[in-house]
């Protein structure tokens, strides 16, 4: 058995790269943007009215001029026009082009029409409520760099820049795994030594928030089935998660069966609590990683979360999301485990502090339900009210 930190590290030792793949752009939300995007033109490209109101030269406020003839309108989408007498106005709407020979726009409210004539109240600065071209960003630079997921932000950014199509990191072809003739599908009526295939369903909801969405296989507690069925999804997928089968119990066959198919043990059993049955390995000829999680609920949820979830972001090189958060009950792991706790998480005072959650133990599905996520309490480790301690979302 070997302790949780060199379980992680041994996992992120096997990073791999996926790819890259050219998706449309409405595909492309939630995906990891594989290239950099620079601007095709500036930013804006015009020198742009950010009022709807009046656009003026400031030669003319410089001479005291106040009160303004009124010579045409510029909306948005139009060419911009220009202004022939420097001491009259053009009325222009917010998004249109600056007009030729202005420098500077009144906005409506601190104006007054009288007699058909614009009259300024408010004394303006000159450039004020223009957006210059090339403001934001220039033609050719970078505007979004790679390795960052594909969110409404960088959707706008793609579109104005007309990328249509764009590259993204590809995904890996996971299949998820079930064990045990406990099981039986969400459909049936489990007799009273059964139970629904829950952990399947967790695990796919996960996965889909990553925009990933895996087959689904059910291997019975039989070895032949089982090295048979597993040994094709070893050839026709990146990535096998299974949910049971792990433990020391008679008819868990999955270590035994892992290592005739030339699956290398990266390691089995881990000091943590829960999942320390975990085991991971690696088919290092057709490179398929298997992580195999203990089959409760709780564990299966929580150590997809602490190796799976972690390796996927590396393997896509999307930095790894973990954070700090302070601990609002005191809790001391007086064992040699490392403990996942479940937590709730609640900002008070500009902070996020978490909330420790009772529960019945792996098997308490409900518990989940109820969690932010969790935070990670390593052996003999007395965590103080108020301390700072690792912290992984759901």
């Amino acid at each position: 058995m070997i302790n949780q930190k060199e379980a992680f590290q041994k996992v992120m030792e096997t990073v791999k790269d996926f790819g890259n793949e050219i998706i449309p752009i409405l595909e492309a939300p939630g995906r990891i943007l594989a290239e950099d995007i620079k601007a095709d033109r500036d930013f804006p490209p015009f020198d742009r009215v950010t009022k709807d109101g009046y656009a003026v030269n400031s030669k003319a406020l410089n001479e005291g001029i106040m009160t303004f003839e009124i010579e045409s309108l510029c909306p948005a989408g139009s060419l911009g026009g220009k202004l022939e007498n420097y001491k009259n106005c053009i009325e222009v709407m917010t998004g249109a082009v600056l007009p030729e020979g202005t420098d500077t726009i009144i906005m409506y409210e601190h104006t007054q029409l009288k007699d058909g004539k614009m009259h300024i109240e408010v004394p303006p600065e000159k450039g004020q409520n223009i957006h210059s071209k090339g403001g934001d960003i220039c033609a050719g630079e970078t505007i979004l760099k790679k390795n960052r997921r594909i969110t409404g932000k960088e959707m706008g950014v793609l579109a104005a820049v007309g990328k249509a199509r764009v590259l993204v990191k590809k995904l890996p072809k996971i299949c998820l795994i079930s064990t045990g003739d406990e099981l039986v599908s969400i459909e049936e009526q489990p007799l009273p030594h059964q139970i629904r295939n829950s952990n399947g369903m967790s695990l796919y909801g996960a996965l889909s928030s990553e925009n990933i969405f895996p087959e689904f296989l059910h291997l019975k507690d039989e070895k032949e089935e089982i090295r048979k069925k597993l040994k094709t999804a070893l050839e026709e997928n990146d990535v096998l998660l299974l949910s049971g089968g792990v433990s020391r119990g008679k008819f868990d066959f999955l270590p035994e069966i892992m290592e005739e198919l030339k699956v290398e043990k990266i390691f089995h059993r881990v000091a943590q609590q829960p999942g320390k049955p975990l085991w991971f390995g690696v088919q290092t000829k057709i490179n398929t990683g298997v992580f195999s999680f203990p089959g409760n609920p709780v564990s299966t949820f929580v150590n997809f979360h602490v190796y799976f979830k972690p390796w996927l972001q590396k393997c896509l090189k999307e930095k790894i999301r973990e954070h700090k958060v302070l601990l609002k009950n005191e809790f001391e792991n007086k064992g040699d485990l490392t403990r996942f706790l479940l937590v709730t998480i609640t900002p008070e005072e500009g902070k996020l502090t978490a909330s420790l959650i009772g529960g019945n133990g792996s098997g308490d599905m409900v518990s989940l339900t109820l969690a932010d996520g969790i935070i990670i309490v390593p052996p003999k480790e007395v965590v103080s009210k108020g301390k700072a301690v690792t912290y992984i979302s759901f």
